[in-house]
């Protein structure tokens, strides 16, 4: 569903990216762990196509993403392709980036009417079943102001599924949030990994979330995978020394 072939991504002299391959399966549930500066959060902003990458090709459900053909060549892709190609793709970030003069209803149904061309009844009837997924439905009038943190986050999550995409990505959701309202939002993420068909791809500092819900983790370190396994693996045997030092020092603080 997402492939990362030799991409490459420098900010000047300095390479966040090194040359990464990565290929993830449909369905899969990905994280992506590692210290700051690894280059975790980049993946996903250049998933997103919020950053442009410098060298290789980011496909996505057997497509280029950064790239479109023109003349049996691939060349840089232009705003109409990325536009097209990104509704596939639904991001939650870390400070929910709610729109706060809408309530939870208007942020979750303006996408689908502006850019998938819904009705607005249809829209409005996709989004109130979303949110009672998430459980906000009682709160769909309310502005963002008006809701905590995690109330706040799982609107946001709505949002993202109202676009019916095809990829998830979720960077650090839960970082934002008070330790109390952490499990509400990973419990939502749970629901989600269990019962839709999504690819999801997900940065994380929760260690005992990642190892119980991903198919398998991948360990950065200086903007490559220094290791990848199923949880179980990673988690328990891991055989690069640097993975060894990261978890160590984590788990001690969990």
């Amino acid at each position: 569903m997402v492939r990362f072939a030799s991409v490459t991504k420098r900010y000047g002299d300095l390479v966040v990216l090194d040359n990464l391959d990565l290929d993830i399966n449909a369905n899969e549930m990905v994280s992506i762990i590692g210290p700051s500066g690894s280059g975790k959060t980049t993946v996903l902003r250049m998933l997103m196509t919020l950053e442009t990458i410098n060298e290789g090709v980011i496909y996505v459900d057997g497509k280029p993403l950064t790239h479109m053909e023109r003349n049996g060549v691939l060349v840089k892709a232009d705003e109409k392709h990325l536009r097209k190609q990104r509704a596939n793709i639904g991001m939650v970030f870390q400070q929910f980036n709610l729109f706060p003069h809408m309530t939870a209803l208007e942020n979750c149904v303006e996408a689908p009417i502006h850019v998938l061309g819904l009705s607005p009844k249809d829209a409005a009837e996709r989004a109130l079943d979303l949110l009672a997924m998430v459980g906000m439905a009682e709160k769909k009038d309310e502005h963002p102001s008006r809701l905590s943190g995690g109330q706040q986050q799982r609107v946001a999550i709505a949002r993202a599924l109202a676009m019916r995409p095809k990829v998830m990505l979720l960077d650090e959701v839960t970082s934002a949030l008070d330790p109390e309202v952490i499990g509400e939002v990973l419990n939502v993420i749970r629901e989600l990994n269990s019962e839709h068909s999504l690819t999801m791809l997900m940065v994380t500092h929760q260690m005992g979330f990642a190892r119980e819900i991903s198919d398998r983790v991948c360990f950065f370190s200086e903007g490559k995978i220094a290791e990848q396994g199923s949880p179980e693996q990673l988690f328990t045997n891991p055989t690069n020394e640097r993975t060894q030092q990261f978890l160590s020092a984590v788990l001690q603080g969990e």
